[in-house]
Order: structure tokens, then C-alpha cells, then sequence
């Protein structure tokens, strides 16, 4: 084993906390975050590509069955739990930037990054990434409701054009990996998958940097307000994850537990930055921003819940 085959393995044996650096260097070196805020884009299709790599062929991951179930588990989590939360609000005529960002995070797919941290939380990713490919084909359904019961949301029109760009980069990055693996990379070994992962550690924690540019001049200008956001966005995260987990627990697969839990309270509310008007938006930032927090300390999180038997990876030739 190289040094650097070494040094990745570590890594990936200690990613929640390499996760964590991440979020304190976001809040601590704004410069540094302002920098990687506009890679964003380019470290989300990367890490989609890394996925992709671990786990094989993504046709390989969707049998008819556990897309069945996919399609379920995200109509529930897209659909069902905004629409009730906005009628909720509407029934007790509730409204503002705080509502609004919690309508909008359950309306969102799961971030790019879930099958990554279900990996580094113990667990078989590849229905994190059917979650994925499934929440992110289902948005322009599932987004419409929401949008109608939500007016200051704006026309429901515009998250059509984010929706087909995410596909498209889940779908670029299956098939830039099924190549790799096809050119370079036909057996996965144990060092192989280290590897892997040790990089997915590293371009997450990239990621958050960038994710938490917005925090870090809170953090000096109106401290007592952020930390209120960031007490609601990790309860908020949390509690689905708790809820997720529970539900899971009874009405699915226990080798999908840990992934539903991952994708419930990990939402990519980013992507309504691209689809939605500046002025809608501004208001939210500092939530989104403050809801990284928990994302990212996910692993962490989940090392307090029971540790699911994680299925034996299985060596797939592309």
C-alpha cells in the first residue's frame, strides 16, 4: 500500500470528523469560503461521480422492486410532508422567511452528497443514490403542489429547468463512471474502495466550505439570530432523521434504514438558489446556510442510533 493509499484510508476511517473541519473552516475562514462558493457546482457533479464509481453501474442499482419503493419514499418525503406543513402554516396563518425556508427544504430532493454520507455512516449508498435519481426526477411533479399552496414562492415553472440540470448531472456522472470502470477499473478492491471514499471525504468537506460562506458574517454582524436559525435548522434536520428512522424501522428494508434516514433530513435546498428569484431567496440564506450544520454532521449523529448490519459489498465488472 502506498502512502497515499494509506493516508486515504484514513481519512475515509475518520470522515465525521474530517466533515466537521469542513464546517469550521467554512464559519472561520470566510475568504477561503467565498472562494470555493462558486465551485459548488462543479465539487456536487464530482462527488455524484465518486458515488457512482463505488457502487457500480447505476442500472445495476434499479430493479424494480427498490424503485418501486424509491418512488414511494420520495413522493412522502417531496410531496406529502410539504404540502401538510404548508397547509399547516396557511390553517394558523403563519408566514415569513423562517416558515417559508421550512416549506422549501422539505420540498427539495436530497443532496448530491447522501449517498457519500451514507457510505461514511456505515451503510450500503446505493439507495441513497436511488433516493437521488428518483427525488430529482419526481421535482417537477411533486415541486407543483407546493408551489401553488405557497404563493411567495413565485411561479412553480421555474424549478423546471434546475430539475432537468440536476438529472442530466447524475446521469453525466453514472456514465463518466461506468467508463472509468470499464477502462481502469473492472474489480473493486477493498483498496479501491478505500480510496474512494477517502476522496469523497475530501470533496465533501470542500463543499461545506463553500455552503457556509454565508454564515461566517453572521457570525460577527447578528450572532444572537443565527444561533436561533441554527438551533431550528438542526432540530429541524434532526427530527426528521429521528422520524425517518423510526418509520423506516418498521415499514422497510432494514439494509435501507440508514439511507431514507440520510435523504429525510438531508435536503438540497441550494438547488432552489438556481430556480427561484434572488429576492425570494435572500431572505433564506442564512437558514440554508445554518443548515449544513447538521447535514454535514450526519455521521456523527447517526453513530447514536443502533448500527444497521451492513450488507457484504459485492465485486461488480462493469
Amino acid at each position: 500500500m502506498t502512502a497515499l493509499s494509506r493516508a486515504l484510508a484514513f481519512v475515509a476511517r475518520n470522515g465525521r470528523w474530517g466533515l466537521a473541519v469542513g464546517l469550521l473552516l467554512g464559519v472561520g475562514l470566510p475568504d477561503l469560503a467565498a472562494f470555493m462558493r462558486p465551485l459548488l457546482p462543479e465539487t456536487t457533479a464530482a462527488m455524484l461521480y465518486l458515488v457512482a464509481l463505488r457502487i457500480g453501474p447505476l442500472a445495476a442499482q434499479m430493479a424494480r422492486g427498490p424503485l418501486l419503493r424509491a418512488g414511494v419514499t420520495a413522493l412522502a418525503l417531496q410531496l406529502a410532508t410539504p404540502v401538510a406543513l404548508a397547509l399547516a402554516f396557511a390553517a394558523a396563518g403563519i408566514s415569513g422567511p423562517i416558515p417559508l425556508a421550512l416549506v422549501l427544504m422539505l420540498a427539495a430532493p436530497t443532496i448530491s452528497g447522501a449517498p457519500s454520507i451514507t457510505a461514511l455512516s456505515g451503510a450500503d449508498p446505493a439507495p441513497a443514490l436511488r433516493l437521488l435519481a428518483v427525488g430529482a426526477a419526481l421535482l417537477p411533479l411533486t415541486a407543483l403542489p407546493v408551489f401553488w399552496l405557497v404563493p411567495a414562492l413565485g411561479a412553480a415553472e421555474a424549478v423546471l429547468g434546475a430539475s432537468a440540470r440536476l438529472l442530466a448531472v447524475i446521469a453525466g456522472a453514472a456514465a463518466m463512471a461506468a467508463l472509468t470502470r470499464r477502462l481502469f477499473l473492472r474489480e473493486t478492491t477493498p483498496r479501491a474502495l478505500a480510496n474512494i471514499d477517502g476522496i469523497s471525504v475530501i470533496g465533501l468537506a470542500l463543499m461545506v466550505i463553500g455552503l457556509m460562506s454565508a454564515v461566517g458574517p453572521a457570525l460577527t454582524e447578528r450572532p444572537g439570530e443565527l444561533l436561533a436559525v441554527l438551533a431550528l435548522a438542526v432540530a429541524a434536520n434532526f427530527g426528521l432523521q429521528t422520524a425517518a428512522w423510526l418509520a423506516a424501522g418498521r415499514l422497510g428494508p432494514p439494509a435501507e434504514r440508514t439511507a431514507v434516514t440520510v435523504v429525510a433530513g438531508n435536503r438540497n435546498m441550494a438547488l432552489f438558489l438556481t430556480a427561484l428569484p434572488e429576492e425570494t431567496m435572500a431572505p433564506l440564506l442564512l437558514f440554508i446556510g445554518c443548515y449544513q450544520a447538521p447535514m454535514y454532521l450526519t455521521p456523527a449523529f447517526l453513530s447514536l442510533f443502533p448500527r444497521p448490519t451492513r450488507p457484504a459489498p459485492q465485486e461488480t465488472a462493469a
